[in-house]
């Protein structure tokens, strides 16, 4: 905000906005702190071996390669699977969202959105694990974290249509456009950055996630030949480093280094995907 722009303003008014300005930096300083904390405690172990390689010596030496490649199918799956539920659930949501269905659904969201993981992890190892026979496998840690992350997408999915002006989607009535149509052709490319923000978090809750995946996914540090293997994801990594190991703190540092670096990479893959998929689609 420029200071001609403060000129204006009432002392109420701007005492509010220097608050505002002041919040602001300090959760960016938080943010920077953390993130200057790992890179100084765990820069260290970085190198292409730590990238590629797999845990040795229960973590001690290798690095987190197969580790790499086991988040990324365990997120890459619940997305895949909780994406679509999500949006079409929002949809439907959207379209009725005064009757007393929807408000139903939409409280029974926001309990399944407040359940600790640790449920959801007890959940998915009865019922994902031992009743589909999954067992310890990335695809029962895939199916977890997609029950964990529907709630977030559907809520912001939401949102993000509703916030979409009327007069797009009556506009394209008028011309006579079906109702599908208009909602892929007009109103989702309207709201597809806003969806991108609920995929966002999504994605951060399930890569943070290590309680679910403790009970799911199982520990076991090999490269993953399959949906069915076990697979241990990056966080309980770091969370068995920090806990169990003695003497492999920095890797553990080093380990939530590449976590972090993972989730920005796919932020911001996002973010451009969407942006770039609105640009297209938008009429």
């Amino acid at each position: 905000m420029s200071a001609r722009s403060l000129e204006g303003q009432k002392p109420s008014e701007r005492i509010a906005t220097g608050v505002l300005w002041t919040v602001s930096a300090l959760v960016c300083c938080v943010l920077l702190w953390i993130l200057g904390d790992l890179v100084v405690r765990g820069a260290g172990v970085l190198s292409p071996e730590f990238l590629t390689e797999a845990p040795r010596d229960a973590g001690r030496a290798g690095g987190v390669g197969s580790l790499i490649i086991s988040t990324l199918w365990i997120v890459a799956l619940a997305v895949l699977i909780a994406l679509p539920l999500g949006f079409f659930t929002a949809v439907l949501l959207a379209d009725h969202r005064a009757t007393r269905l929807a408000r139903f659904v939409r409280g029974c969201l926001d309990v399944l959105n407040a359940v600790p993981s640790i449920v959801f992890g007890l959940f998915g190892s009865g019922f994902f694990c031992v009743t589909l026979g999954l067992g310890y496998s990335i695809l029962a840690g895939g199916l977890t974290l997609a029950c964990m992350i529907l709630p977030i997408l559907i809520r912001t999915i939401e949102e993000a249509l509703r916030a979409v002006p009327s007069d797009l989607a009556l506009a394209a009535a008028a011309l006579g456009i079906s109702r599908w149509t208009r909602l892929w052709r007009v109103v989702a490319p309207a709201a597809l950055p806003a969806i991108a923000v609920g995929v966002v978090l999504g994605v951060g809750r399930a890569l943070s996630e290590t309680a679910a995946l403790i009970f799911t996914s199982g520990y076991v540090t090999r490269y993953p030949e399959g949906w069915l293997d076990s697979g241990r994801a990056l966080s309980v990594h770091i969370y068995d480093l920090a806990m169990n190991i003695p003497g492999a703190d920095q890797r553990a540092y080093g380990s939530a280094l590449v976590l972090i670096g993972l989730l920005l990479i796919i932020n911001t893959s996002v973010r451009l995907a969407a942006r770039r998929f609105s640009a297209r689609m938008a009429p």
